[in-house]
């Protein structure tokens, strides 16, 4: 039965310079909706199945047997990570079910070996993982492992570096590994992948395509694999907005697709200015969003004269961010809102006191403060711009990525915006699904089985 299913892969191995496969790699903990998604993802036109590392640490080799039952003509693939026993539990993925069975590239040759063992025994492929293997040494390894007998090398980056780097560093490891290894050794790329980067792993020469969140967290599988598929057969990119490498022009943009909490959330519940209240809610036609870079003030309670200084100097986007001691004499309002609105200041973020509100509400300003008052302060001159500073609880350094809406204000570091904008999209991507499985008549509770994930009680 085993020596069957190696030939059938063998046979594939042939019709590989075609096209590559598109493989969907099931990241996810449930077997119910990876089952789900699988079987979108197959109608959108994905080649090989692949049961990730977490689904496997969740559901054990029940999820492999589950997806052999329901597809029983795909190539299945068992993402074990192996770093040790490697006989053992290529026997036990084999049995189960797989096809393919992947170990982690940087274990020990003698587990390597006896993986390699294993899989000729039990009739499958066996691959071989570069996640976390030191560039310097990663084409070496490579060939070392091909050396030793494996059949494939998956150039892996893996998610934490994907939300720095993006897909392209994917692609830029998976060029030089196809320079080296020799054309009978398959070489697979995961790692960001989506329908823009895979039209370029296409004309790099790869055999398999592994996909993941592009797929699994999509809100329709079937229609995004239909998308990576067309960006394969014509080998030109189809726009996503997945874990992207964003420069720092771009960076605004890619914000205002998330919203605060889904920033939050990408900073594990850190970065919220605590206590603000925007000035106007809003609406379907006037959206509260905005999005810009840091102009710090630090200022006096009713100390207005740096605030307004900071008009002057902060450039059209910007966010000014004042630190007034949380006073309850306004160091702001309407003829500055308006300065503001005129010159293309994104917002203003004060952690003190703001008046003229109804005027403010009726030009759409955004603006957040701690105390509304119709006391008016006066221009001493005291505090500094452009510095660092603490508002709302939260350090703030000129240039810092502020993000407000309905929900409130939150803080992203500069020197984080690129990782924590392809976080806080990778929250979104979840939501998405998360809505659409609960929009088909799923409720909250199953569609995260929070049952099965609550916290063990003693």
């Amino acid at each position: 039965m085993f020596k069957k299913k190696y030939t059938s892969v063998i046979l594939l191995l042939r019709k590989r310079e075609k096209e590559p496969y598109l493989q969907i790699a099931l990241d996810l903990i449930n077997t119910h909706r990876a089952l789900q998604i699988a079987e979108e993802a197959v109608r959108g036109g994905v080649d090989w199945i692949e049961a990730g590392t977490p689904l496997i640490k969740s559901e054990g080799m029940n999820i492999l047997r589950e997806l052999h039952k329901r597809f029983p003509d795909k190539i299945l693939v068992a993402d074990m990570k192996t770093a040790d026993g490697g006989s053992v539990e290529i026997e036990i993925a084999a049995k189960s079910g797989a096809n393919v069975v992947l170990m982690l590239g940087g274990s020990d040759n003698a587990s390597v070996t006896e993986a390699v063992e294993a899989a000729k025994k039990f009739g499958v492929m066996l691959g071989c993982d570069t996640i976390d293997i030191p560039p310097d040494r990663l084409v070496q390894r490579a060939i070392e492992l091909e050396s030793l007998g494996v059949d494939m090398i998956v150039s892996h980056v893996g998610v934490d570096q994907q939300v720095i780097y993006g897909g392209e560093k994917t692609l830029d490891v998976a060029t030089v590994l196809k320079e080296k290894l020799q054309p009978t050794t398959w070489l697979a790329i995961a790692g960001g992948i989506n329908s823009e980067t895979a039209a370029h792993a296409k004309q790099l020469g790869v055999d398999v395509i592994i996909v993941g969140g592009a797929l699994y967290k999509a809100e329709n599988p079937e229609e995004s694999a239909k998308k990576i598929k067309q960006a394969i057969k014509s080998a030109k990119a189809v726009e996503t907005a997945l874990f992207k490498k964003y420069d720092e022009a771009h960076i605004r943009d890619a914000f205002k697709k998330v919203s605060a909490p889904n920033v939050s959330d990408a900073m594990h519940r850190s970065g919220e200015m605590k206590g603000l209240k925007p000035v106007w809610i809003g609406t379907e036609d006037h959206p509260l969003k905005f999005v810009g870079p840091a102009y710090t003030v630090r200022t006096y309670n009713g100390d207005w004269s740096k605030p307004v200084e900071a008009i002057e100097e902060a450039q059209p986007g910007d966010v000014i961010v004042i630190d007034a001691c949380a006073g309850e004499i306004a160091v702001w309002g309407e003829l500055a809102s308006w300065s503001c609105k005129t010159k293309g200041i994104s917002g203003v973020v004060i952690d003190g006191a703001i008046r003229d509100i109804d005027d403010i509400r009726k030009m759409k300003f955004p603006a957040y403060a701690k105390h509304f008052t119709p006391t008016a302060g006066e221009p001493r001159g005291l505090g500094e711009n452009n510095v660092s500073i603490e508002c709302a609880g939260q350090k703030v350094e000129p240039g810092d990525w502020i993000i407000g809406d309905d929900s409130g204000v939150v803080v992203v570091p500069k020197r984080k915006a690129q990782e924590m904008v392809n976080r806080a999209i990778d929250v979104l991507e979840k939501e998405n699904r998360y809505r659409e499985e609960i929009k088909r008549g799923s409720t909250l509770s199953e569609v995260t089985y929070l049952k099965k994930w609550e916290k063990q009680k003693k």
